[in-house]
């Protein structure tokens, strides 16, 4: 039976045999996998482990961190005896029999699922850019408008201070400041001759 042997960091390795004629095995943190592997690195459903003719291979499932045959990231990696693998941070360790590889070798290998692939090329996440909506100068009359909503507003606080802190209208106190500035003082009484 072949034998994978999963390595979570920190814990012990823990290996899992399965029959030499199993088509599928799926490998994620998810309790509904094959081999369910606690680790965050692992996507909830991570990979599949599938038998090919003439061997097996591990096919990525759209994993966030991907399947790896040495420090190359892979969306397929045809399984060799020995052959270590990186699901995230897990070590996978593929194992056969001698009889197993016997039996393996007289199979006839698919031709274009065991050609290796070039690794994955990841590329640098950018995030979308989100252009402005302008139309013909709409940005200035924003701004005016803003400024006219924060001018009363400020003013409608000042009111509401005065009222409550004396008692009274700030608009007639102002009123009658400005009477007061306006009116022209009363001339001193020219003395009599």
């Amino acid at each position: 039976m072949p034998r994978v042997t999963i390595t979570v960091p920190g814990k012990t390795p823990q290996p899992y045999r399965f029959q030499l004629d199993r088509e599928s095995v799926t490998l994620g943190r998810g309790s509904e996998n094959d081999i369910a592997i606690d680790c965050g690195s692992v996507s909830v459903k991570h990979a599949e482990m599938r038998r090919i003719s003439g061997g097996y291979e591990l096919r990525d499932l759209g994993s966030t961190n991907g399947i790896k045959s040495g420090d190359e990231r892979r969306i397929v990696i045809p399984l060799h005896n020995g052959l270590p693998v990186t699901l995230g941070d897990v070590e996978f360790d593929f194992l056969l029999t001698d009889e197993e590889l016997e039996t393996l070798s007289h199979e006839q290998p698919q031709s274009e699922e065991h050609i290796p692939l070039p690794p994955l090329k990841e590329e640098p996440r950018q995030r979308p850019v989100r252009e402005l909506q302008t139309s013909g100068g709409s940005g200035f009359g924003s701004f005016v408008l803003f400024l006219i909503l924060a001018a009363v507003a400020f003013a409608a606080g000042l009111a509401m201070r005065f009222q409550k802190e004396t008692g009274g209208s700030l608009v007639e106190a102002i009123k009658a400041k400005n009477a007061a500035v306006e009116a022209p003082a009363n001339p001193a009484p020219e003395p009599a001759e």
